[in-house]
This record gives structure tokens, sequence and C-alpha cells, in this order.
């Protein structure tokens, strides 16, 4: 028999996630506090991009709870991807502010809270797996929720976060690198436990557990799956980091060709790892790596690390927004105009959180030129490409790659700055590719 599955937080990584696992015929139910995503469910509809997701929510059946006692009474193993919130000055979009913080844990405590609760006051005998996916600094789920659960022996508690990006949430969790099971007691993974995780990843047509044989489930301790998830985060990081300071070395040199030595880089695959994220281009983004690396840093001065390599790595991202923004500037003359195209932090998504352009843009807000400054997000910046008003020149920089960037006929006189060097030569345009 199926495990029901329940979620508690249905936000942009709960509900792609609760699609995947509905569309392989498991009965899934959820709630979350903000009661927009039942009108998501209802009109099959969400506000923010996910490949696969509008396929999957045309033919869902994923129930919607009113409250957590629901979701617990209809469910076996329950996940909560409860967000665990940076404020906006840790998300990188701004200078790294001088003290640190750790992220913010009050959506995660209320809602085991409501979880404990609940349960505590249900005369269901059975077992539930509570498997918390937040990304949490190592020590947390400690300190923090298993003091919530106590001794329930009804309550399983796992911390199971995914290795997924916004925008291809659903595919990563259906092909993940690997799956990381956080739990006390790592001298073996509980029967049940295992039953539950092999449906849930091999499912009826697939076999994941052939895949990557006994290293696909990766078990060790709570502590040790929180520093994993938070490391995987600043690796990549360091990765970008590492090749964007390439780019500008190739920029300065004459001659040099960043695609050519990320080219040669990319065949490196005995210790580099592997080619992803081995192009220049804009810093990384998003809800993770600018705000672990700034958790991290956080953490390695409360702990006294003896080097804050976290520090290093938004200082180099931030170096590298400043590097963008002087391009900008150099190319600036009084009364141009200057956009931002695109500030979504990767194509696949229309998110911005922790977007690199942003903070080129914030960088820009204390320069000569702010007030011909504008952000133009990559839907609706048709106008302002092929038709303004006046004869002032046109700076453009590219801050998000999207593919229909590379279809813009830009007007003659613009200045076109790429830090992706995939813009065309176009009559009139001064295209600058950065890195060549």
């Amino acid at each position: 028999m199926q495990p029901r599955v329940g979620f508690i937080g249905l936000g942009k990584l709960g509900l792609p996630v609760a699609l995947a696992i509905n569309s392989y015929g498991f009965d899934v139910c959820g709630t979350d506090i903000n009661n927009d995503v039942a009108t998501h469910l209802i009109c099959r509809k969400i506000p923010y991009k996910e490949e696969l997701a509008d396929d999957l929510l045309k033919t869902h059946t994923i129930q919607w709870c009113h409250d957590v006692d629901n979701v617990i009474r209809n469910s076996d193993v329950i996940f909560m991807p409860v967000q665990t919130p940076h404020n906006e000055r840790y998300e990188g979009i701004t200078r790294l502010p001088p003290e640190r913080k750790d992220f913010d844990y009050s959506y995660l405590v209320q809602a085991v809270k409501n979880f404990a609760n609940a349960l505590h006051l249900s005369s269901d005998p059975s077992p539930k797996t509570l498997v918390i996916i937040s990304t949490v600094l190592p020590g947390t789920i400690r300190r923090e929720i298993m003091p919530l659960i106590k001794d329930d022996k009804r309550i399983i508690l796992i911390y199971n976060p995914f290795f997924i990006a916004m925008g291809t949430t659903i595919h990563d969790f259906l092909d993940p690198e690997f799956v990381l099971l956080g739990m006390n007691d790592t001298s073996q993974i509980p029967g049940h436990l295992l039953y539950i995780y092999n449906e849930l990843y091999m499912g009826k047509t697939r076999n994941f557990i052939a895949k990557g044989g006994n290293n696909f489930y990766q078990v060790m301790s709570i502590e040790s799956a929180e520093l994993t998830k938070v490391a995987y985060n600043t690796f990549i990081t360091s990765k970008i980091c590492i090749v964007n300071t390439l780019m500008e070395i190739c920029h300065k040199i004459p001659g040099a060709n960043i695609d050519d030595v990320t080219k040669a880089l990319k065949n490196a695959n005995k210790r580099i790892v592997s080619t992803m994220y081995m192009n220049g281009g804009m810093g990384d983004g998003g809800g993770c790596h600018p705000r672990d690396n700034i958790a991290m840093s956080w953490l390695a001065k409360k702990i006294d690390l003896s080097y804050d390599w976290f520090e290093n790595l938004m200082l180099s991202r931030e170096k590298q927004a400043e590097f963008f923004a002087q391009l900008i500037i150099d190319n600036y003359v009084f009364g141009d105009k200057v956009y931002i195209l695109g500030y979504e932090f990767k194509p696949e998504t229309n998110l911005t959180t922790g977007s690199h352009a942003l903070l080129v843009y914030n960088l820009l807000k204390d320069s000569p030129l702010a007030d011909d400054l504008t952000l133009l997000q990559s839907s609706g910046s048709e106008d302002y490409i092929f038709e303004w008003p006046d004869n002032r020149k046109r700076i453009f920089f590219i801050g998000c790659k999207q593919q229909k960037f590379a279809k813009y006929k830009f007007r003659s006189g613009s200045v076109v700055i790429d830090p992706f060097r995939y813009i065309p030569d176009q009559p009139g345009v001064r295209v600058i590719r950065v890195g060549e």
C-alpha cells in the first residue's frame, strides 16, 4: 500500500514537489498559511514560472486541507518545506552588511508547534514521519525543533533537504543526484522509512536505487545533513565566483577569451567535478546561495572559525557586481538612459530573490547615473528596445540570459553590455561582450 503524503507548506518549493509526487499516483494533501494556494489548486494555475508545473496542475488530485489536523489525519509521511527567510539585506541584492545573521526560523518553529499540538490532540495512534526540508544551519534542528516534539513516540523526525533549483524543482526532485536523510539513529534506516522512500523515489516506473546503488541514500546525523545542504550551495557560489574572476581577467587582458578558458576547464572532470556553473556571466542568486553564504559567515564568526571563507565569497561576488557597474559607468555620458534588461536571478524563473543584477542596480543607485537608471523585467520590455521618444543614447545591461534578448533589434546608437556573450552584432549598435 502506497504511503499517503501530506505537505505543511505548499509554496514555491512545496507545491511543485507535491505535484511531482501526485503525478505518480500518490494520494497527496496539504495546507499553507497563504490561502491563495487553495486558489492556485482550484484554478490550476500558479503566478510563478516552474517547468512542468502547468501541465501537472491540469490533472492534479491534490487535496487542499484547511488546517494541520486534516493533513495529519490524511497522511503517513508529512513534508514540511517551510521558509526560513533572511531579511532583504541578506539576500545578496545589496552590499554585504558588516554584521551577519542566522536565518529566521520563526515560520518553521511555528509550523512544528502546530503539528506537534495537533498530533497531541489526535487519537490516531499510527506513527507519523515528519520530514523537514527547510534550509537551516547545523545545530538548528536539535536546538529549535526537537524540544518541540519532545518524546512523542508517534513522531519519526527526518531532515531531508532537497537539492533543487527554483524553476526546475520538479525535474530536480524526480531526478535527484542523491537523497539526503538526517536522523538521530544512523545505525540503520527504519524499515518503514526505507519503504516510504523507496515508494516515493522508485514509484511504479523508476528505479533510483539502481541508479545510485548504496550511495543513493546518504544517511547521516541531522547535524551532518544540515551542513551538507548549506555546503552544497556555498560550493556553487565558490565555483561561480572563481569563473567570473577568470572572466574579468579575460576582459582586461587582450587576446584572452573566457569561453575558451572554461571550455578547457570543463574537461577537468576528475578534479573540478562537472561542467555545471562553468560559464562566465552574472553571479549566483536565488533563495539559497547568497543567503546561505551570509548565514555561514555569521556562523563562522559565532564559532570563531580561523578564516571566514564565506565572507570572502560574498565579497568576491560583490566586487564582481562592482566590476559590472563600472563597465556601465564607463560607457555612460550624462543624459544617457541606462536599463538593466532582465533581473530575474536566472532565465528559468521569474523570481528575483538574490538577483545579482539587482545588486548591480542597487550599486548604481549611488552613482552619478542613478537618475537615468531603469529596471526592465524580461517580460514587457520590448517597447523600450524598439521605441523611444527622444534621441538620447540607450545603454542596456543584460542582467539575465533570456534567449529572446538575442532576437531583439536594438535601435542604432544603443550600447549593449552582454556578460553572457550571446547578443549578435547589429548595425549601429555597440555590443560589449564581457570576457572577450
